[in-house]
């Protein structure tokens, strides 16, 4: 008999569409479930810790581990670095764990590539002006911000077919249902081809 092998499940979502939260609440709830740690080349903020936010490491550093072959996927935001260890996601999935990552649709893009395995989930917001409620009421962002992650929350929002499942995140308890039925190996009313959950996103992004 072959040795069992932990599932990855790759989450991506425009900004507000409230990816985090409910990250937070399926691994609050499943602590079995290990949420991969990131790179990044970013200075720490004062309440983060290495190896627990992120493994905060230099440029130099970053440049040799991607060419080494140890990133699972990479990007440039804002002038720093950000990847996924191919090696931590390995060697939990080895352990028969599942992995939960949090990226954007381009770093999702190239897991996908890597691991075609994976299941992918898009996390949507109930409405579009919804969306920009959300990004409003955080009041950490200047109205000019605002605008410019409305727009690339739109773009992200058009790469929602790429995706094997959609969560339209408009009560926090149903997206949770919704996220545990996929993690179960069902989900089948929020696979992108399900034809009653696709008119739904229409309704949203059109």
């Amino acid at each position: 008999m072959p040795e069992q092998q932990g599932k990855l499940f790759v989450f991506a979502a425009a900004s507000g569409a409230g990816k985090t939260t409910l990250v937070q609440a399926i691994t609050r709830k499943h602590p079995q479930i290990r949420f991969s740690i990131s790179y990044t080349t970013r200075k720490p903020r004062r309440n983060e810790a290495d190896g627990v936010d992120y493994f905060f490491i230099t440029k130099r550093e970053f440049m040799r581990l991607r060419d080494q072959g140890e990133m699972l996927e990479y990007a440039e935001v804002f002038d720093n670095y950000y990847a996924t260890s191919r090696s931590q996601v390995e060697k939990h999935l080895a352990d028969n764990r599942n992995v939960i990552l949090e990226i954007d649709w381009q770093g999702a893009r190239q897991v996908r590539e890597s691991m075609p395995e994976c299941v992918s989930i898009f996390i949507l917001p109930p409405s579009v002006e919804e969306l920009e409620r959300r990004l409003r009421d955080r009041r950490t962002d200047a109205p000019e911000v605002i605008e410019r992650r409305l727009r690339d929350a739109l773009s992200d929002m058009s790469h929602w077919d790429e995706f094997d499942h959609v969560i339209i995140n408009d009560d926090l308890n149903r997206a949770i249902a919704d996220l545990e039925a996929v993690l179960a190996g069902e989900g089948e009313s929020s696979a992108t081809s399900n034809e009653a959950l696709r008119r739904a996103v229409k309704r949203i992004i059109d």
